[in-house]
This record gives structure tokens, C-alpha cells and sequence, in this order.
């Protein structure tokens, strides 16, 4: 039989425009930094610098809060129906530079452009819409007959899902009356910056949002800055924790989403084609940049083989390249220190005994780059099943019963994610009762929506993004977090400095 290659499909990189340099957005207006710093961006599949951006230090980042503080009176008196109005076109305007979008994410992120198109920028612009019908209905929430605003919210997002994530905080935030200071990662700052713009085409007031970019001193003046009355923060645990000590004695409100190695169970009735598909889009989808990424494959021994031989033929058949081709399916590593991050650990699984296997691809020669790899043979005393390896890295472990899956699964510090795959409806709920997990996926994996929860247990954080519950984090008089949901972080464990490990 003849065999049929793709030809390439690249998208055009003239439907976005970027400057060579880019300054903060604070009170309405781009401005350089204070002391006039900057840094430059990469492209993750080429190395080539996309721009120059200016690195925020303590004295624009307090320009910055003192802008949202000034725009806070306004904004949080106007009706929730006029707030409304503005995420509605927010959110109308992202509709229709979706494809700008799409291929500037790609170029500044390294994922590939059918993900950023099909995955990311549908949900980014269905927050606002979804957030934007609560703006005028906060009083039916469940957190009060007249709920209020908190202030002026400071937040820090990843590299992972840079527009994504500053949508799930950006939106629940003005909609409940609230100002923002937002702080994107260090190696994905453009959307973010292009996000300021589209505040500006649709008329936000100015000051409501903001948004100073830089490394990680960036991300800690703003979360100590004391005119913060709420951080939300996505990225590591160890972040999460150095966060959690800063804020503690203050009243300052917190959200934590942080890292995961979740467990994807899989039995021996479960259909192994579409489990095949939900593995493979739990662990290699974004690269496994994926908090929430299906990292530890627990199969049945039964099927094991048979499960395994399924999967390494589907594995065969991933295109790694240009994230700009439309045929690709994993891009690029997001930079040169994810990139050792990856190999270190992966060699430490090959060092401690694990079989490690990976499909014959060509990565190109520049660039940051790793091909989807398979580890068997994992018990949980290696690195690669305990740690969090933010990478297209899939650990394997067998079960016997359905009790040693649960005991497994949970025998991780995180508690963010799970998957179960079979044909028992029974199974599915007395797992998920079981799992410590805060989403649990039946018969499918990554599946999102802005009218549902998301967040973790343990060292996976405390806090819910999305849907109703999402609007309590942003209201005054809404309870706080107990500590079945703050998950017990240890406010003395070690932290760094928010920047590259971050995601």
C-alpha cells in the first residue's frame, strides 16, 4: 500500500503584527518602566527574539496598583449590567482576532497552532460570555443578598495557557466589580500585551485593568504590594508556597492553583481505542504542559499489553514540528530550563531502572525540543512518578483491584486531577468518591468548561476557578477556603521566586 505524507500546512505569520518593543500597561496608556529595563521574548521553536519588553520594578508596580485603586470607585459602582457590557464586547472582540491570536500564542508559546486556534481561543472568549451574563445576577450566586467587590486583585499567570489562564482570572474579576493588576509569565508576556489593546478597543475605563510584565521580583512586589486586596496565582507549588508566606497575617485573599501529577486509571472493560485517544491527549497535548496532564497511566495488568501495544502504535503516528503548521501535533518545549527540567528527570527514570521508549522522529535543529516518551516498568519510588515533570512524559503503572488503583492514584503531594476509563457506572462514582482529586474525568480527560469548577486538593492548591464558584474568590463576605481546600500547605517548606518555574 502506498503511503500517503502530509504536506505541509503552514499558517501565515503576516495576520499578526508584532512590535519590537512593548512597555507596561498601567492607568490606559503603554509606558516604559521606571529604570527603563526590558527584556526580550523568544520564539520557543526558533530562538529568534519576537520583542523587547519592559521589566516592571517596585515603582511601576505600585503606579500600577495605585491606577487600579483610583479606577476601583468607578468601576465597582457601575450597575453589573453596564459591567456586563464591556465583557460582552471584550469577549466579541477575542471572537474576531481569534486567528491574530492564535498564531502570536503559537509564536510566543511553542504549542501548536491547531491547539491555540480549536482549544484555547474558543474557551478564552466563552469566559468573558460566560462571566458577562453573571455581572447583572451576583445576588442569585449564593454568597449574599448584595455581595461586593474586594479592591484591586493582583494576579500572576503561566506560560502553559498564557491567554487562557488570564482569561479565567481576568473575567470573573471585573465582572464581580473588581480591579486588576496582572502579571504575565517572563517567556509569554505578548498576548497578555495584545489583551491590553483589544481593554482599549472596547472602551474599558481606564486603570480597570492592568498589566506590568517581568520576572519573578515582578510577581512578588505585586503580591506584597499592600494595596492588594486579592492574589491569584497559577504555577508552581513551590511558588504557591513562598505566596502563601508572604500573605500570612495579612487580609489578603488567596487563590492557589499549583501543580499536579495526576493519575489516568484505566480497566480492564474499558474501551482501549478511546482510552488510547483520552492518554494520549491527557499527557501530550500543549507538550504535557498541563497541570492537570494525565501524567501516571495506571492500567490493569490484564490488559496491559494489549493497552500498551495501542498506545505505542498511536504514539508512532505524532508529528512533532513547526507549531505553525497545522498538521502538528506536539511543538515546542517552552524553554531552554523546561527543557533540562525534562531531561534531567527523564534520565533519572532511565538511571532508577524504568524502560524508557520513545517513537523514531527527526526534532529540528533549532530550537527547544522532546519527543513524546514512555516510561515502563515505574514503580512509585522513581522520580518520574512522584515528581511533576511538566512535559510529553508518561510514567506507566500496573493494578490489580479497583482499592490498590485508589491507593495508588492518591499517593501523590497533589491532588488537582484523575481519570477513570470503564464501562461501570458504579465503578466511576465510587472512584471518584474515593480519588483526592479536584476533577475527576470519566471515560474522557482535559475536558473544560467556563460553567465548571476547577482547582485542587493538598499541594495542588486551594481555591476554585471557573463557573459560580468562581465568583466567591473576587467577593467580600464570601467564606473562606477551609482547610480540607487549602489543602494543608506547609506555610515553612522551601519556595522560589516566581518566573521560569512557573507555568
Amino acid at each position: 500500500m502506498p503511503v500517503f505524507e502530509y504536506a505541509p500546512a503552514p499558517e501565515s505569520r503576516a495576520v499578526v503584527d508584532i512590535a519590537p518593543s512593548y512597555g507596561l500597561f498601567i492607568d490606559g496608556e503603554f509606558t516604559e518602566a521606571g529604570d527603563g529595563k526590558v527584556f526580550k521574548t523568544l520564539s520557543p521553536s526558533s530562538e529568534e527574539v519576537l520583542s523587547e519588553v519592559a521589566q516592571a520594578g517596585a515603582e511601576d508596580v505600585d503606579r500600577a496598583v495605585k491606577a487600579a485603586r483610583k479606577a476601583f470607585g468607578t468601576w465597582s459602582a457601575l450597575p453589573g449590567a453596564e459591567r456586563a457590557k464591556y465583557l460582552f464586547r471584550i469577549a466579541r472582540i477575542i471572537q474576531e482576532r481569534s486567528r491574530e491570536l492564535a498564531v502570536l500564542e503559537s509564536l510566543d508559546n511553542g504549542k501548536p497552532i491547531r491547539e491555540s486556534r480549536d482549544a484555547d481561543l474558543p474557551p478564552v472568549a466563552a469566559h468573558f460570555f460566560y462571566y458577562a451574563g453573571w455581572a447583572d445576577k451576583l445576588a442569585y450566586a449564593g454568597y449574599g443578598p448584595d455581595p461586593r467587590p474586594l479592591g484591586v486583585a493582583g494576579q500572576i499567570i503561566p506560560w502553559n495557557f498564557p491567554l487562557l489562564m488570564l482569561a479565567w482570572k481576568i473575567a470573573p474579576a471585573l465582572a464581580t466589580g473588581n480591579t486588576v493588576v496582572l502579571k504575565p509569565a517572563e517567556t509569554t508576556p505578548l498576548s497578555a500585551l495584545f489583551f491590553a489593546d483589544i481593554c482599549r478597543q472596547a472602551g474599558l475605563p481606564k486603570g480597570v485593568v492592568n498589566i506590568v510584565t517581568g520576572d519573578g521580583s515582578t510577581g512578588a512586589e505585586l503580591v506584597a504590594h499592600p494595596g492588594i486586596d486579592k492574589v491569584a496565582f497559577t504555577g508552581s507549588t513551590e511558588v504557591g508556597k513562598a505566596i502563601a508566606r508572604t500573605v500570612a497575617g495579612t487580609k489578603k485573599r488567596v487563590t492557589l492553583e499549583l501543580g499536579g501529577k495526576a493519575a489516568n486509571i484505566v480497566f480492564d472493560d474499558a474501551p482501549i481505542d478511546q482510552a488510547v485517544e483520552g492518554i494520549v491527549g491527557g499527557i501530550f497535548f500543549n507538550q504535557g504542559h498541563v497541570c492537570c496532564a494525565g501524567s501516571r497511566l495506571l492500567v490493569q495488568e490484564s490488559v496491559q499489553d494489549e493497552l500498551l501495544d495501542a498506545l505505542k502504535r498511536r504514539m508512532s503516528t505524532l508529528r512533532v514540528g513547526d507549531p505553525l503548521d497545522k498538521n502538528t501535533d506536539i511543538g515546542a518545549i517552552n524553554s531552554a530550563e523546561q527543557l533540562a527540567r525534562i531531561r534531567t528527570l527523564a534520565d533519572a527514570g532511565e538511571a532508577e531502572g524504568a524502560e524508557r521508549w520513545a517513537p523514531e522522529c527527526e526534532l529540528p535543529s533549532s530550537g527547544y525540543w522532546f519527543a513524546p516518551t514512555l516510561f515502563t516498568g515505574v514503580t512509585q519510588a522513581h522520580r518520574i512518578a512522584r515528581e511533576e515533570i511538566f512535559g510529553p512524559v508518561l510514567s506507566v503503572l500496573t493494578f490489580r483491584t479497583p482499592e490498590e488503583a485508589v491507593a495508588k492514584a492518591n499517593n501523590t503531594p497533589y491532588g488537582l486531577s484523575a481519570g477513570i476509563w470503564t464501562e461501570k457506572g458504579s465503578r466511576i462514582l465510587w472512584m471518584a468518591n474515593k480519588l483526592r482529586a479536584g476533577v475527576v474525568w470519566s471515560n474522557t480527560f482535559n475536558k473544560f468548561d467556563p460553567a465548571s469548577p476547577f482547582g485542587g486538593y493538598k499541594e495542588s492548591g486551594y481555591g476554585r476557578e471557573g463557573g459560580r464558584h468562581g465568583l466567591e474568590a473576587y467577593l467580600a463576605g464570601a467564606a473562606e477556603p477551609t482547610s480540607e481546600h487549602r489543602g494543608h500547605l506547609p506555610p515553612e517548606a522551601g519556595g522560589e521566586g516566581e518566573g521560569e518555574r512557573d507555568r
